[in-house]
């Protein structure tokens, strides 16, 4: 495990969630939020993939002395996300107007497609959780992430277009909150699974209730704390200061949600490398 498998991870999830999350988002917003977006998620992508070739060099390099990158499969699809998304952002508003949701769906899918392929290599380099579940908690992480940076921008964009209607910001905390349910069930589930199926005679390491209850436990119960409880009850008041049209109340809570996701969501990477339990 390195940092920059951490943060290739943390990054390339980030940078989908917003892509995914755009489709939701009205064209009231204007060419300049699309805009503006997908150049935020371009950067992240690109930077991703820096990570993740170190990660390689890292790995490759103490044995053979060079580095021989072989993509993995579930790089593939994300290159073609990112190229995707580079190409809607060099074009919105200029001669692809038209194509901007075909253009944007497409990012989305392969970046999905991504996802799950990434989730199955890990399945199979570590068998400690089904691939669907695997599958499942990175893809909430991704919409959970791309949906509490995106509402924060739209949240913030208020004051560009004071005249757009709150009904958008409505439907994207929405979105965000759902995200956040699906993510606490899908953690959940894993460290059911994780706490439920260890066997002594078969897996050689410590248990994942002896690690959750260890020192090392407190990178954990701060995943916890402020990736899950912390999120969840931000998002639940940044829906009712919504429902109440106050938009500028709305966009404060959610810098402090998204902050709190994202530290909450690069513990979780840091802890599905070190335990292999994708939580």
């Amino acid at each position: 495990m390195s940092l920059s498998t951490v943060l290739f991870l943390f990054l390339a999830h980030l940078g989908v969630g917003i892509v995914v999350t755009l489709l939701f988002v009205s064209r009231e917003a204007g060419v300049k939020f699309f805009r503006f977006n997908a150049g935020l998620a371009s950067i992240l992508l690109v930077i991703a993939f820096a990570f993740y070739f170190q990660s390689l060099r890292a790995a490759l390099a103490p044995t053979t002395g060079a580095l021989h990158v072989s993509a993995a499969p579930s790089v593939l699809p994300l290159m073609a996300c990112t190229a995707l998304i580079v190409f809607a952002w060099a074009t919105i508003g200029r001669l692809f107007t038209r194509f901007r949701t075909a253009l944007m769906a497409a990012a989305a899918a392969a970046g999905v497609l991504a996802i799950l392929l990434e989730a199955i290599e890990f399945s199979r380099a570590a068998p400690t959780a089904p691939a669907a579940l695997t599958a499942a908690s990175f893809l909430t992480s991704s919409l959970l992430l791309g949906g509490a940076c995106t509402a924060m921008i739209l949240g913030h964009w208020y004051l560009v277009i004071p005249s757009m209607e709150v009904s958008h910001l409505q439907s994207i905390v929405k979105l965000h909150v759902a995200s956040m349910i699906a993510r606490v069930v899908a953690v959940g589930l894993a460290i059911a699974f994780a706490l439920a199926t260890f066997r002594p005679d078969l897996d050689p390491g410590p248990s994942f209730r002896r690690y959750i209850f260890s020192i090392d436990g407190i990178f954990f119960w701060q995943r916890v704390l402020f990736g899950l409880a912390g999120p969840a009850v931000l998002s639940y008041l940044t829906w009712q200061t919504a429902k109440i049209r106050s938009t500028q109340s709305a966009t404060g809570i959610l810098y402090v949600d998204f902050f709190t996701v994202v530290v909450g969501e690069v513990l979780a990477k840091y802890i599905v490398l070190a335990t292999r339990v994708p939580v």
